[in-house]
């Protein structure tokens, strides 16, 4: 089971930026576990919400290819609650580019009836591991890949990547530009 802190993507510029959403509602399982008295999202799931749609972007950078991993957060901060009916939107920025990995800039929004505030903001660098030979990467004890390609372009379509998401140049992100499998609906 794969858990999912970002329903879908409202912009996503690739090597730019993006901007993912999360609704929080009552139904929401963990709402419950994290205090008995006062529901609320935890700060960490709104840190990997953060991850989740800074990861996507570093990965694109690599083709969708390459191994990307959170290496860590170098600065996060958090302002208040989320609370059920509430939605928060992470906007992501590309900052530096390594070799190594690239740095990210995440900002986390919080949108309710009244108005909207920040919630958090985060620096998060990604680490790239080179696995361009399958076999070097066996002997470090690296998996080739961290998702299986279909399961992979499937969140990207679920989650609406490519249907909001374009190249810097204007033009519209497809599955097959990154070697993806193309799914029928």
């Amino acid at each position: 089971m794969r858990w999912f802190w970002v329903d879908r993507f409202t912009e996503y510029v690739a090597g730019s930026h993006a901007v993912g959403v999360k609704g929080v509602g009552l139904s929401d399982e963990f709402i419950h576990d994290h205090w008995d008295c006062y529901t609320a999202m935890p700060n960490s799931l709104i840190a990997e919400g953060m991850a989740q749609t800074a990861g996507l972007l570093v990965s694109e950078i690599y083709q969708f290819q390459e191994l990307v991993v959170l290496a860590k957060f170098t600065k996060l901060s958090f302002n208040g609650l989320v609370r059920p009916g509430e939605t928060i939107s992470y906007r992501a920025e590309i900052g530096r580019r390594m070799d190594a990995g690239a740095q990210c800039s995440v900002v986390g929004t919080v949108i309710t009836a009244e108005g909207t505030r920040e919630q958090a903001r985060a620096e998060i660098f990604f680490a790239r591991l080179d696995t361009g030979n399958s076999e070097v990467a066996r002997e470090k004890g690296l998996p080739a890949r961290l998702f299986d390609p279909v399961d992979m372009v499937r969140w990207l379509i679920t989650a609406d990547v490519f249907t909001v998401g374009v190249r810097e140049d204007g033009t519209k992100m497809k599955p097959e530009d990154y070697g993806l499998p193309t799914l029928i609906n």
